[in-house]
């Protein structure tokens, strides 16, 4: 079947043209006014009720418009669609037995949109409410025959969707803050016994300078300079409260602070204390998970037949040594003593060993 784009075969044939009297008659009465919208409505109706699969005949064309109370003609549509695809709207004709119409290129493919879809399904900070509006809307971009195939369920394990519902406009404002390079203020919470929201510090309002967002383990974290702490540290978005633009100036990243490094080097095995060169002793199939969490340019070498060592700097905390843990002895600290003997004494107090 031959598709050719509509500007080349929109033209009416002899026997079209001679049944189409009445309709030139009709098409007299219509005003400047009326051809606008009709090129509208038509736009919609493609966009809406037409792709590859289900293409749109003339007749159809027509009777949308008719329900519509939208006055038009097989010539005035011709022209319409020629039109639209002069200003830049990709109408495809199929030149078969009978004209049929679709949208081709649209702004998403319905695999990229299909992927949209599931990111926010599966993204933590998006709350259930949010993540169906959302997909509502994503469902815009496609035809109705194909937005079903975009209201589905993506099954992550674990899953835990945030309760914020305000999350993505902190976002937003985070995001001008740092465009604009001004602080914000808000307060932060966590969640006492009893599951219950509590602000930190005694409703503490936190005066903070965003310099990014970073994305990690599924949760949105601000970055920046706290006033209170002194230092560069990380917020969980979706536990912000509150939160202002100020007037006053961000206070400047730090001489040298490279926020690349701290997300591959601090924020992977977060807790804020100092940078180590650690080394580790791995087993050879954990390659993998070594370069998960440090990346492809992770320093490593051959130790024997069944072990490599790989050396990165991190930050030595509690964070980190659950992730060596979690290899049961797989994965073992090696250097420095200091991290050996720091992450010996956590696993003494672990098991209720005080000596």
């Amino acid at each position: 079947m031959k598709y050719l784009a509509v500007d080349r075969e929109v033209s009416l044939t002899k026997s079209e043209g001679e049944t189409c009297s009445k309709e030139q008659k009709n098409e007299e009465v219509n005003n400047m006014a009326d051809k606008k919208s009709r090129i509208l409505y038509i736009k919609r109706f493609l966009e809406t009720q037409t792709d590859e699969n289900h293409p749109a005949t003339m007749p159809d064309i027509l009777s949308y418009l008719e329900s519509e109370s939208i006055p038009a003609s097989r010539k005035t549509v011709a022209e319409d669609i020629r039109q639209l695809i002069d200003a830049g709207t990709d109408v495809i004709c199929n030149t078969g037995h009978h004209y049929e119409y679709f949208i081709g290129d649209r702004h998403f493919e319905l695999p990229e949109l299909k992927l949209l879809v599931d990111a926010v399904q599966a993204s933590n900070f998006i709350s259930p409410k949010k993540s169906a509006a959302l997909t509502e809307k994503l469902t815009g971009f496609v035809s109705s025959y194909q937005a079903g195939e975009l209201k589905r369920q993506l099954y992550v394990g674990k899953h835990v969707k945030t309760v914020n519902e305000r999350t993505y406009l902190t976002v937003d404002l985070l995001h001008n803050a740092i465009n604009a390079g001004k602080q914000v203020t808000f307060k932060y919470y966590e969640y006492d016994r009893n599951k219950k929201k509590v602000f930190k510090h005694n409703r503490h309002t936190y005066t903070f300078s965003p310099y990014a967002l970073l994305w990690n383990s599924d949760n949105y974290y601000a970055l920046g300079y706290s006033d209170k702490h002194g230092k560069v540290i990380t917020f969980r978005v979706d536990r912000i409260a509150k939160p202002e633009m100020s007037d006053a100036p961000a206070v400047p990243k730090p001489e040298g602070f490279d926020i690349t490094l701290y997300t591959k080097s601090v924020f992977q095995m977060y807790d804020g204390s100092a940078l180590q060169k650690v080394t580790l002793r791995c087993e050879n199939d954990l390659m993998k998970s070594v370069i998960d969490h440090f990346g492809e340019d992770v320093e490593t070498k051959i130790l024997d037949d069944k072990h490599f060592a790989a050396v990165a700097d991190v930050s030595v905390s509690p964070t980190f040594f659950g992730w060596v843990f979690s290899f049961a002895g797989r994965i073992a600290i090696t250097a420095p003593e200091s991290a050996v003997s720091e992450y010996l004494a956590l696993a003494r107090r672990v098991t209720g060993q005080t000596t």
